[in-house]
């Protein structure tokens, strides 16, 4: 059976499953715990017979041949037992539970998964099978779960460009559902002849990353899992915490992500009449060069401070970052004299399941401490002017980007040529524009002259959806700062 053919049988349960009130989520995340087990089963015996450390009464062996309410609460005594181990198994399965209210249900999604045997699938053909439930997964905007999917063209030509080496370490504090870390593991493996050492680093040693959202997280660690990353007892790559809360004292050589969307960094609060509100949240950092709320700019200072002196990144940012005044004009200063800040790619609209997104790719590479900016020129790429996607019709393709690829030149980027589309700003052209704005374009957009030219209706529509959303959310925010300076008005009054 191919992997296409596979994915769909798993993903054609799911509509059956939906009948009962299960989310496209919701059922990924059971597949994923059953999914695990049973391969940590199939690892068990030979020829492999590895000891798994899962004890037998929680293994797959101990689900597979009860049915009703008793493989229901014997699977919910195996997600909460699992959650309590050590290392990958523990991380997995921590706060794990059981979704699927029918026990009859459950039973046919156990016997789909024992019908097949997992391992013996190569690792190319297992992940190919679980990143076709992601996408699957990713396009369901209901659930939110887009926000943690990036395309995975835009992923591979940004590792292409920072052009990785073996035995050195990446990051990305945003995880989501493990991309980038695919994506670089895949270039190392296919551009290097490794030796021993060097595959059990790139297994063990090479991946750190962080996903705040727990079921977002061991979905990640299953994707690693089964494209060779990590293993059933090592200790997980992937940790279920805030990265922005404090300096973790480690650097890195590569940094690859993209952060979440959306401009603030809040936490929910409890009020006195039982209502909930937003509080905006700042990082008092040593390491940051200025304090702010905005997470964006907070993700670039991280990302920064977490680099090794010769370390460097590619990072996907929303406009505001380039434009934005007051901490974004500090910060883009900063990072213009600290690192060499060499190349901009500006993306195309309706690339992303997050609607309203106008956003870019920063590449740039880290510096000792010098009395001079390190930044002499910034190349820009202007992808977005008179090119339009969608995510059904026209989606994002490789090819859609090799021309950038060709103009930054990864094998010798000093040594480039401007183009319609790429061109080249200087230093002191770039710190003598109002706040520093890195928001440059210079191309004529052919709809607002070229009636011939207008995009065909549904991206016209797109983007008037994506505008609105935009508008939308910056009246969220404005409402949220509305509400916390009335919140504080009240307190001050009583």
């Amino acid at each position: 059976m191919t992997a296409n053919n596979l994915v769909q049988k798993v993903w054609n349960y799911c509509n059956l499953l939906r009948d009962d009130g299960l989310s496209y989520g919701d059922y990924l995340e059971q597949i994923t715990y059953l999914l695990f087990l049973k391969m940590a089963d199939e690892y068990s015996k030979p020829p492999f017979s590895r000891d798994t450390h899962i004890p037998i009464e929680l293994s797959w062996e101990s689900l597979k041949n009860l049915t009703g309410s008793n493989l229901e609460a014997h699977y919910i005594d195996v997600l909460q037992k699992l959650g309590k181990q050590s290392g990958m198994i523990g991380q997995i399965y921590f706060k794990a539970q059981n979704r699927i209210q029918n026990p009859a249900q459950l039973h046919r999604l156990v016997g789909l998964i024992d019908s097949e045997t997992w391992v013996g699938l190569d690792v190319d053909v297992k992940g190919e099978i679980y990143e076709g439930l992601l996408e699957k997964f990713a396009s369901d905007t209901k659930t939110g779960a887009g926000q943690y999917f990036t395309p995975r063209p835009l992923i591979q030509i940004m590792t292409e460009c920072i052009m990785p080496e073996p035995m050195k370490t990446m990051a990305d504090f945003a995880a989501g559902t493990g991309g980038f870390f695919l994506a670089y593991y895949d270039y190392i493996a296919s551009h290097y002849k490794l030796d021993k050492d060097q595959k059990e680093f790139l297994k063990f040693s090479t991946f750190t990353g962080n996903e705040i959202v727990p079921a977002t997280a061991r979905l990640c660690l299953m994707n690693l899992f089964l494209h060779n990353i990590g293993d059933l007892n090592s200790e997980p790559p992937i940790h279920i915490s805030d990265s922005l809360a404090s300096d973790s004292g480690k650097r890195y050589d590569y940094i690859l992500m993209n952060p979440p969307f959306g401009k603030k960094s809040s936490i929910t609060v409890s009020n006195e009449d039982g209502s909930q509100s937003k509080d905006s949240m700042t990082y008092e950092r040593q390491d940051f060069w200025v304090t702010t709320s905005n997470k964006q700019l907070n993700f670039v200072q991280h990302i920064r401070s977490q680099l090794k002196a010769d370390g460097k990144a590619a990072v996907v940012v929303p406009d505001n970052v380039l434009f934005e005044g007051g901490a974004g004009e500090v910060i883009r200063k900063k990072l213009l004299e600290t690192t060499d800040l060499h190349s901009i790619l500006r993306l195309p609209t309706g690339i992303f399941y997050a609607n309203g997104v106008k956003a870019n790719v920063i590449f740039f590479d880290n510096k000792p401490a010098s009395k001079d900016p390190w930044t002499k020129d910034v190349w820009i790429y202007d992808m977005r002017t008179n090119v339009h996607f969608t995510l059904k019709e026209k989606k994002l393709a490789y090819t859609d980007l090799e021309d950038f690829v060709k103009c930054y030149n990864p094998s010798n980027r000093h040594q480039r040529a401007e183009t319609d589309r790429f061109k080249k700003f200087t230093y002191d052209e770039i710190i003598t524009r109002d706040k520093t704005n890195l928001d440059i374009f210079w191309l004529k957009d052919d709809s607002l002259t070229d009636l011939d030219n207008l995009p065909e209706p549904e991206i016209i529509a797109a983007e008037i959806v994506e505008n609105l959303e935009a508008a939308l959310e910056s009246f969220k925010t404005v409402q949220e700062a509305l509400s916390q300076t009335s919140t504080l008005r009240n307190s001050i009054k009583s």
